[in-house]
């Protein structure tokens, strides 16, 4: 699939700058054609001027010579290679002037073009060479004014191949550097759709247990149909509390979907932050004493960030259960909020089995988990770091964690 997705946007992209390219040609040969053929224009018709002015236009005695040499104006540019011929209404050669030697049969053609073609301004090519002329009608019959202009039509031809070989140079070059970045920016969506799959996968295997437990239950109760309430009261408790499961499962769901949907919607006011922190471990304290941890904290007085109070209660909750289910027994806990380097930083440490360095990278994602066994029974689904990442980064801040198997595990929260 993302190889068709690359390929249609490799496609798409060489046929829209092979457009752009052939528009930019066509474009700036079109002006140069123009160009050409204002000067090819203007070339023959002060060639012809200079010749009427030299007695080519009219029937006096200077009429058999239209132009006669070193009679030329000194601003006058001659062509490099130009000739007249005047010819009578039969369109019979009755004398030609050039300055060089050119054959009878290019006077022969050069006079069937302009009879066959009699305007004030046309071209033909005869042996390779490009002819510009113009028809002057004079009572005698005609003279015409011819002009070689296959060096200017040179220079369209030189253009067309020197584009058409550029073109195909950079198509090359845009094609393997299209094809390079394409991949890289598939790389990104096909990741995300590779962890949409298997959050889906791992959503519906989660859901699924819940399911099983609930089903049987259920067919248990059925079954013993005439037994009370009391007496079926087990089955009743392993509903509820698998419902209660599902629950917790569902809502970690949903406000993962919302966090990803209000992103630009959240609405952040100044807060105190160790306030905050200090009213989640008082709700934290029974648990911790429950379980026989050791915990310490040390925080920084009146610090304030800008956010949602509430969602960064969360996070230092869900840290700290975090650090209460994997703390080793009779292990300790040790809080501190401090501002470092301009930032606030919370970091959460446990000692405890820790975490393999393979699995550092992975903590943060949604339904991972270690040891799915240990996790499973303490109730957890792989969903609170995955939430806590998002509510900091919502609040433009970093998570990470440190850890050395065996020892403890850190995590660090870095706001601005």
């Amino acid at each position: 699939m993302f190889n068709k997705l690359r390929n249609r946007f490799l496609l798409m992209n060489m046929i829209i700058i092979s457009l752009i390219m052939l528009a930019a040609f066509g474009t700036i040969y079109a002006f140069t054609y123009r160009n050409v053929q204002n000067d090819i224009h203007m070339d023959i018709r002060r060639m012809a001027d200079v010749g009427k002015m030299n007695g080519g236009g009219g029937g006096g005695p200077k009429g058999d010579h239209p132009m006669p040499d070193g009679n030329f104006p000194k601003d006058f540019r001659e062509p490099s290679l130009s000739f007249s011929i005047r010819a009578d209404k039969d369109w019979n050669i009755t004398h030609t002037e050039s300055r060089f030697e050119l054959d009878n049969d290019l006077y022969a053609t050069s006079v069937k073009k302009a009879e066959a073609n009699p305007v004030e301004f046309g071209q033909f090519t005869t042996d390779g060479s490009r002819w510009a002329y113009t028809v002057a009608s004079v009572p005698s019959g005609y003279v015409i004014y011819y002009m070689d202009v296959t060096p200017q039509h040179s220079i369209l031809t030189t253009m067309t191949y020197t584009f058409s070989l550029v073109a195909v140079i950079m198509l090359g070059v845009i094609y393997l550097a299209s094809r390079y970045f394409a991949g890289r920016s598939i790389a990104p969506v096909k990741e995300a759709f590779e962890k949409q799959k298997r959050f889906i996968a791992d959503a519906s295997h989660e859901l699924k247990t819940p399911l099983a437990v609930i089903n049987t239950n259920a067919d248990v109760l059925l079954a013993n149909s005439e037994d009370t309430i009391n007496e079926q009261v087990k089955w009743l408790h392993h509903i509820k509390s698998e419902t209660e499961r599902m629950k917790t499962l569902t809502n970690d769901l949903l406000y993962l979907t919302q966090m990803d949907d209000a992103r630009e919607r959240m609405i952040q006011v100044p807060f105190d932050f160790s306030e905050a922190v200090e009213s989640v471990i008082l709700t934290m304290e029974a648990v911790v004493f429950e379980k026989e941890l050791n915990l310490e904290y040390d925080i920084e007085p009146n610090l304030s960030v800008t956010g949602n109070c509430e969602q960064m209660k969360q996070v230092v909750m869900i840290l700290l259960d975090n650090a209460i289910k994997y703390s080793n027994p009779s292990g300790s806990i040790h809080l501190a909020l401090k501002r470092q380097q301009g930032h606030i930083q919370l970091s959460m440490a446990n000692t405890g089995p820790g975490i393999p360095a393979d699995q550092i990278d992975k903590i943060f994602d949604r339904f991972y988990r270690g040891d799915a066994s240990r996790t499973r029974k303490n109730g957890g689904y792989g969903l609170g770091l995955a939430i806590a990442k998002s509510i900091v980064e919502q609040h433009r801040g970093k998570i990470h964690a440190k850890s050395i198997p065996g020892e403890k595990t850190t995590f660090y929260v870095q706001l601005g």
